[in-house]
C-alpha cells in the first residue's frame, strides 16, 4: 500500500520585539575633583537605559557626559528625556534583533543625539549577545585582544598631588600612561606643570596632555614646541578648529590627536582628507554608537591615522561597551583611556571590572558580560534612597 505524506509545514520563528524601555539617572561621587579647562567635576551622573524584550531578555546601556552640558549638546538629563519621549515610540514593537535597522529607523526620526543613540545601541547589543550567548565583541566581528592598556588622567590641578597620584598608580601596577588635563591656567604655568611631572616620572611613565580646545592657534604652536621639549608624547585637541589642527600638523616632534572635532564617520573623513591629525580619539558616545566607532576606525586605518580608545568618563556599562568594540580594532597603537569607573567611589556592578597589570580585562560572558547590582543602582538613583550632588562649575 502506497502512502503519501504531506510536507511538514515550516515552523514559524517568533522574532522577539522591544516591549519596554526604562531609564534612570544615577548620581555617583568621585574620588577627587576632576579639573578640565571646561569644567570641574565633583561627581558623575550616569544615565542608565534598559531595553526589555518580549523573549524575557533585557539589555543595558549608558549615556554619560563630562560636566553636564559643559562639554557638548547633551546631558544625562536630556538623554533620559529624549529616550523617554522620542526614542521609545519609534522602538516599541520593533524587532529586537535587527540592531542596525533599528538604529537607522531611529536616525530618521531623531536628529543628532549621538550620546543617546550610543546608549540605546549598547543596550540592544547587550540584549542580543545575551540572547545568542555571545560577547558583544563577537557580534562586532570578533575581538583581537582580551586586555587593553589603560591611561590614567591626572586632573587635580596641583603638581605635587598629581605626582603623588601617578606614583601610587605605578606602585599599584594600574597605570603607566598618564594624561594631564591642562588649558585652564596660563600656558606657561601649564607647561611647567607638565615638565615637572614628566621629570618626576622619567621613563617609568608616559606623559600626554589634553587641552580641551582651550588654546588659540598661536598659543598651541608655542605650547606644542615647549611640550615636546618637556618630554610629552601627545597633545589632544589643543584648538577648536579642524583647520587649525591641520595647520599644526607635523610642525613639532609630538603627536597631535583629534577629539572634540571627531564626531562620527563624516568628521573622521574630513579630518583624514585634510591631514588634520596623527591620532583619532575614538569614543562610542561622540560617534553615535559602537558601529559608528568601527566606521571611524576604518577611516583612520585607511588614512594611516593611529587610534586611541577615548572616554567620556563613563561608568562601568559605557566603559565595558567601549572595551568590547576597541578590542575588535586591527590597530590600537595609543591604547585606551577607559578609567572612568576608577574615578568613582561607588561600585554598581555585582562583580567589579578587572583592572590589573596596567590593563583592563574584557569580560567573555554573553552580551557586555557584566551584571548591575540593582540594589546599589536603586540606592544611588536620583530621587532614590540617597541623593548625591553632581557639581560642574
Amino acid at each position: 500500500m502506497n502512502r503519501t505524506f504531506a510536507p511538514l509545514a515550516p515552523t514559524a520563528t517568533v522574532v522577539p520585539v522591544i516591549e519596554r524601555i526604562e531609564t534612570v539617572l544615577v548620581d555617583l561621587p568621585t574620588i577627587r575633583p576632576h579639573k578640565l579647562s571646561v569644567a570641574t567635576m565633583n561627581g558623575q551622573t550616569l544615565m542608565l537605559v534598559k531595553v526589555h524584550c518580549s523573549d524575557g531578555v533585557t539589555g543595558i546601556g549608558e549615556g554619560t557626559t563630562i560636566g553636564g552640558l559643559a562639554y557638548g549638546g547633551e546631558s544625562p538629563e536630556s538623554m533620559k528625556l529624549a529616550i523617554d519621549t522620542y526614542f521609545t515610540p519609534v522602538m516599541i514593537g520593533q524587532s529586537a534583533t535587527r540592531i542596525q535597522a533599528m538604529m537607522a529607523r531611529i536616525g530618521k526620526m531623531v536628529k543628532e543625539n549621538r550620546f543617546s543613540k550610543s546608549a540605546i545601541e549598547t543596550a540592544l547589543l547587550d540584549a542580543h549577545g545575551k540572547r545568542l550567548g555571545l560577547p558583544v565583541s563577537e557580534l562586532l566581528g570578533g575581538r583581537r585582544r582580551d586586555r587593553l592598556p589603560v591611561a590614567w588622567t591626572l586632573a587635580s590641578g596641583d603638581t605635587a598631588k598629581d605626582i603623588a597620584e601617578a606614583e601610587k598608580m605605578l606602585d599599584l601596577r594600574r597605570h603607566r600612561i598618564f594624561k594631564l588635563k591642562i588649558g585652564a591656567k596660563d600656558i606657561r604655568e601649564d607647561i611647567a606643570h607638565v615638565a615637572a611631572i614628566k621629570q618626576a616620572l622619567g621613563e617609568r611613565g608616559a606623559v600626554r596632555v589634553d587641552v580641551n580646545m582651550a588654546w588659540s592657534e598661536t598659543e598651541a604652536a608655542w605650547g606644542m614646541a615647549a611640550l615636546a621639549d618637556a618630554g610629552c608624547e601627545l597633545v589632544e585637541q589643543p584648538v577648536a578648529s579642524t583647520s587649525a589642527l591641520a595647520r599644526l600638523m607635523r610642525r613639532f616632534p609630538i603627536a597631535l590627536m583629534a577629539d572634540e572635532s571627531l564626531t562620527g564617520p563624516e568628521s573622521a573623513f574630513e579630518i583624514a582628507k585634510n591631514s588634520g591629525a596623527d591620532v583619532f580619539a575614538v569614543k562610542i558616545e561622540q560617534s553615535g554608537g559602537l558601529y559608528n566607532v568601527q566606521r571611524v576606525a576604518a577611516i583612520g586605518d585607511a588614512a594611516g591615522i593611529d587610534l586611541y580608545g577615548g572616554t567620556m568618563l563613563e561608568g562601568a556599562v559605557g566603559t565595558i561597551a567601549s572595551a568590547h568594540v576597541f578590542s575588535t580594532f586591527a590597530n590600537l597603537k595609543w591604547g585606551t583611556e577607559l578609567f572612568g569607573p576608577l574615578l568613582l567611589t561607588e561600585e554598581i556592578l555585582r562583580d567589579p571590572l578587572d583592572y590589573s597589570d596596567f590593563e583592563l580585562t574584557i569580560p567573555d560572558g554573553p552580551g557586555l558580560g557584566i551584571e548591575l547590582d540593582e540594589d546599589r543602582v536603586s540606592f544611588f538613583a536620583r530621587n532614590g534612597l540617597r541623593k548625591t550632588i553632581n557639581i560642574a562649575e
